[in-house]
């Protein structure tokens, strides 16, 4: 598989850093970043690459060279006059050839389970697959708005209106791409009459991502990967520590991850009994700081929830999905965020009105069962003898127990909710 690294871009925030050295070459714990990404790709298999380059190009061509020296094969498109951040794709269109291709922005650090996210795109069968991602500051980046299945709806930008409450999904600038889409693009692209190519500069995401939305023929790839723009001093100075520590290399998804699991009902938000209204739903005092806090941590932040009020007929799953963007909104605007949400529906005791007969069953997730634990880690790679289960009652325990989570914590019995969060967070803290 080819992969394609557009590697061209000027820097113009971190120049005050680093004036005279493109972005791909900027030294990011004593090795340039890209060369850093290259390796990466390298040890999973892919080494056909192509680097798309503009700006100091001859100091990154003669600093890769044939691409030997790092065990991978690396051609070069040299934009003379600026494309767009996709304009080569078209130029590079004989190239790329038939099969699916990997396009990533070296403008970000990155550190992927790429054959993952290959595979999760040749299941889905669409013509894009985008890696999709939470951050601490959703309220001013593009947002992704998907389906269950992961179909993208909508594509909102910095500038577009958004919806009161949302999921914290954020595109991270990777691809996997059919080369058919190129192909696809032309048709409402204006074409150079002399060249057969796209005039002028051609927006990667407004004119051949975007137009897909709603077709089912793009989907998001929701992970908790190290993915980071260090375009800023400051962003730099946090991604270069997170390289020195560790942090970037152990968010790979082939390896083991680490998990805080975390009850939603008197965890989270305040306890209101079956949370069906989602005006009921607040958080608890000090809970995003601590999230906060599981983020910066290396543990992954994952959410286990009974919601039996789907069983009984009393909430829909729409509304229980605008109850949990509320929740990742909120915490959202405070820099806070939560990698995955898995819920229990079921409800095993019969007799309600209005309930749903196809959710009166005696599951494997309704904890204290382990199933959503269970569930998670397989879908990230979790070793549960090094997480942590944190819940308001007995069940939480018992189902973080019977998972194998090293640690389980019942905070009703340390305090009221507020102290309890401190407690708690000292816990993830301390391990």
């Amino acid at each position: 598989m080819k992969t394609i690294l557009m590697a061209g871009g000027r820097g113009t925030r971190i120049a005050e850093l680093f004036p005279d050295i493109p972005k791909p070459l900027i030294p990011v714990a004593g090795m340039p970043i890209l060369e850093r990404e290259i390796r990466s790709l390298c040890a999973q298999g892919f080494k056909d690459l192509i680097l798309t380059v503009g700006y100091l190009a001859d100091k990154i061509m003669a600093y890769f060279g044939d691409g030997s020296q790092l065990g991978v094969k690396i051609d070069y498109f040299v934009e003379e006059t600026p494309l767009g951040n996709a304009g080569a794709l078209f130029r590079l269109r004989e190239k790329i050839g038939e099969e699916p291709f990997l396009l990533l922005n070296a403008d970000a650090a990155f550190d992927v389970d790429f054959n993952r996210m290959v595979a999760f795109h040749k299941n889905h069968g669409g013509l894009v697959t985008l890696f999709t991602h939470p951050n601490s500051h959703p309220y001013d980046s593009g947002l992704i708005i998907a389906d269950e299945k992961g179909n993208v709806k909508q594509w909102l930008a910095k500038e577009d209106e958004r919806p009161q409450w949302y999921d914290n999904r954020v595109n991270a600038g990777l691809h996997v791409i059919d080369p058919k889409l190129l192909d696809i693009s032309l048709e409402h692209l204006e074409i150079d009459p002399e060249t057969g190519f796209p005039k002028g500069k051609v927006d990667l995401d407004r004119q051949i991502l975007k137009p897909l939305c709603g077709t089912g023929q793009m989907f998001c790839y929701d992970s908790p990967e190290y993915v980071k723009d260090m375009g800023t001093p400051d962003r730099f100075h946090q991604v270069e520590a997170d390289y020195k520590n560790g942090t970037v290399q152990a968010k790979n998804l082939s390896n083991k991850q680490k998990a805080v699991f975390l009850d939603r009902d008197g965890t989270i938000n305040k306890y209101v009994g079956f949370l069906r209204n989602i005006d009921d739903f607040e958080l608890i005092e000090g809970v995003s700081e601590a999230i906060k806090k599981i983020n910066q941590s290396g543990y992954l932040a994952i959410v286990v929830t009974n919601q039996p009020v789907i069983a009984r007929g009393e909430v829909t799953w729409e509304e229980l999905n605008e109850i949990h963007k509320k929740m990742t909104t909120l915490l959202g605007k405070d820099g806070a965020y939560v990698d995955a949400i898995y819920i229990c529906p079921h409800h095993p005791d019969k007799g309600f009105e209005g309930e749903r007969p196809e959710y009166k069953i005696d599951c494997d997730c309704r904890k204290p069962k382990p199933g959503l634990l269970l569930q998670a880690a397989k879908d990230f790679n979790i070793d549960l003898s090094q997480s942590i289960m944190i819940g308001d009652s007995d069940r939480d325990v018992e189902a973080g127990e019977a998972a194998g989570c090293k640690t389980c914590i019942n905070i009703k019995n340390k305090g009221n909710n507020e102290k309890s969060i401190v407690y708690w967070l000292s816990i993830v803290e301390s391990k």
